[in-house]
């Protein structure tokens, strides 16, 4: 069995024009939610066993906070270049390529492909727009990634941090 965790990037700051929109940084509701939702998971007695991120300062600061919630070392994170942005086909990849030896996933990326990837997951659930630090989880019954886009997935929760 493959479990992922969707995970949009925390509300960024707009205080710095001049910054690239690579190099945005969190503002501060977004680092407290970036720690707020990693609780929250952990409260559900998650396990992730590799986090995966977009290296845009925005997606890296908030895996950074997710790793440091679930005690894991921000030196293991994965970044890949292609989800900078990613669409949906470019996510779909992405998981397709990922180690089989990890069962449990987080991945941290970006709108506008995140709400286009997640609405081609289960046809139950549709989300207009990912919210930022939004969470959405699936699992499905294979045993390699490559598997994961044409396996059938259940859907396990959607979270963000308005969801109270």
């Amino acid at each position: 069995m493959k479990t992922v965790y969707i995970i949009r990037h925390a509300k960024s700051s707009w205080a710095n024009f001049d910054q690239t929109d690579f190099e945005r940084p969190l503002n501060e509701r977004g680092h407290e939610n970036a720690v707020e939702m990693a609780e929250r998971m952990l409260d559900k007695k998650i396990r992730i066993d590799a986090f995966i991120s977009s290296p845009a300062l925005r997606a890296r600061q908030t895996c950074e906070h997710f790793c440091k919630v679930f005690s894991k070392d921000k030196n293991e994170i994965i970044f890949i270049d292609a989800l900078y942005h990613a669409d949906s086909a470019t996510i779909k990849s992405v998981m397709a390529k990922t180690d089989d030896e990890y069962n449990t996933i987080a991945v941290f990326t970006h709108n506008p492909g995140i709400s286009e990837y997640v609405n081609t997951l289960v046809e139950d659930v549709y989300i207009d727009n990912m919210p930022t630090c939004g969470v959405f989880a699936i699992t499905a019954e294979i045993s390699n990634w490559e598997a994961f886009d044409k396996a059938e997935k259940s859907f396990l929760f959607f979270d963000f941090p308005k969801n109270i």
